[in-house]
Formats: structure tokens, sequence, C-alpha cells
């Protein structure tokens, strides 16, 4: 199948499947006589899982592991247990950094009430105040 056709079948644009040969996470396709990419099931089957890879928000890099473990079906699979224990890791401390984040705005979003003035905003003063160096007072 063609670049067009992998694209259409997988929901990855051109550009990302290129991208994706470049790094090495897809194997270089065969070419026609004409020069146009040539692509099989298993590239449509690799796509698929570094795109399932990346909705979880996989980095390249842990995929390239994840898929160079896989080239060993019968091997034990702690090294797979431990890379996705660290992203479990990180999505635990990112989503400890949003909750964080989602209280400074309420209470970003307190300093100011309606029918005011941009001069008068709570918001715009914190904000201003916060980008020339101020501790941004959010108690």
């Amino acid at each position: 199948m063609r670049i067009g056709t992998l694209s259409r079948r997988t929901g990855i644009d051109h550009e990302t499947i290129r991208f994706y040969e470049r790094e090495g996470v897809l194997q270089a396709p065969s070419r026609e006589a004409n020069g146009y990419r040539r692509y099989e099931n298993a590239h449509l089957e690799r796509l698929l899982f570094v795109r399932h890879c990346r909705a979880l928000e996989i980095p390249l890099s842990e995929i390239r592991q994840l898929l160079s473990l896989l080239i060993n079906p019968g091997a034990d699979c702690d090294q797979i247990d431990t890379l996705i224990d660290h992203h479990l890791a990180a999505v635990h401390q990112r989503r400890a950094e949003l909750v964080e984040l989602e209280s400074q705005l309420h209470i970003l979003r307190q300093r100011c009430t309606r029918h005011r003035t941009v001069a008068q905003c709570g918001i715009a003063e914190q904000l201003k105040a916060a980008s020339k160096g101020r501790r941004l007072c959010l108690t």
C-alpha cells in the first residue's frame, strides 16, 4: 500500500509516518519502480501499535525500547513492567501538578469580580506582578 492508504488506515498523517521512519520507529519501506514507498501489513500493525502507545503518552524513546523487547516474545517482561511503572509514576506526578495548577487558577480567578475594568482586574494585577518577578499571591 502507498503512504496515503497507510495514513488513512492508521489515522497518522504522511509527515508523521516519514518522521517515524527517520527515527527508526518504523522500518523503511521497499520502493516501487517509480520510487514510491511500498508499505506492507507489518508497517500498518507497527504504526497502530505506535499510535496506541502515543495515545498513552509514552515517549518515542520508550516506544523504541518496547519495540526492541517485542522482537523476543519468549523473554521475561520485567523490563516492560519497569518501563510502564516509570511512566505511571510520571503520570501520577503530572496529575498532582495539575491538581495544584487547578487550585492556583481557582484562587487567581477569585481575585476579580465581574463588572470591572481591566485596570481594576485583580487577575491582571496578579499576573503582571508575577511577570515582574514578584511572587504570585495565591492566598
